[in-house]
Parts: structure tokens; C-alpha cells; sequence
């Protein structure tokens, strides 16, 4: 993936602002969690090429949310707050981490665990060839 441009919070609401206005058309965004830190895609496509902006961003920072200027980014706004426990402001409608997640459900899952990682996973087949 080529990341066109980087953003950061001061600059977020008027870069991604500017996207519908050039034609561009939101597609979606996509979280990774870093360790220390978060870096979220925000993704975009104007006659089929698709362009990709780059936000990095604290464990404990607050996001803007762009529900305003694209308004199915709430959607998965929602989920990036279940699914990784980060803050997004200015919601157009706020779930308060409960649009994929019961009460019981574990908070964060798609969190790192301190100290667990995976390197490599090794595959062996078994005598009858199956996985």
C-alpha cells in the first residue's frame, strides 16, 4: 500500500475535507495497532485509484471524528472505538463503544497484548496431506 500523504491532528478535518470536494470518494479506514501507538488509513477513491493517508497517533489520543464531512465514516468510526478503544470526538452518532460490543464482551480486542507476539506460524502437514 503507498501512503500518498500523512496526516496529523491538527490538519485531519481540513485535509479529509477537502477530499469530497476533488471528487474524491470515501471508502473506508482501516486501524493498526503499532505497540506504543496507532496508525489509521484513511482511504479514498477517485476513478478507480484508490489513495491512502496515513494517521499516527498516541495510545491515548483523541481522533476527530470525519462523520460530518463523510458521514458512513461513523460507521466504522464505531468500530475502531470497540475494536481498539480509540476515542473519536464529534461523533454524528455515538455508541459509546457498544455498536459491535455487549456488556460482557472483552474491551479492546483488537488490541496487542503486552508481551504476546507472533513471529512466524509454522504449518505441518499431517501423514494424509491435510493441514
Amino acid at each position: 500500500m503507498t501512503i500518498q500523504e500523512e496526516l496529523t491532528l491538527d490538519n485531519l478535518l481540513e485535509k479529509l475535507a477537502s477530499m469530497p470536494l476533488r471528487g474524491y470518494r470515501f471508502v473506508t479506514m482501516t486501524t493498526v495497532d503499532c505497540g506504543d501507538s496507532f496508525d489509521i488509513y484513511y482511504h479514498f477513491d477517485r476513478k478507480y485509484k484508490l489513495v491512502n493517508l496515513r494517521l499516527k497517533i498516541a495510545r491515548d489520543a483523541k481522533v476527530p471524528s470525519i462523520s460530518g464531512i463523510c458521514s458512513a465514516a461513523l460507521i466504522v468510526e464505531n468500530e475502531i472505538q470497540d475494536l481498539f478503544g480509540i476515542t473519536f470526538t464529534g461523533l454524528a452518532i455515538d455508541y459509546q463503544r457498544h455498536f459491535l460490543l455487549g456488556d460482557t464482551a472483552p474491551e479492546k480486542p483488537f488490541c496487542r497484548v503486552p508481551g504476546v507476539s507472533v513471529s512466524a506460524v509454522e504449518v505441518k502437514k499431517s501423514a494424509g496431506g491435510a493441514q
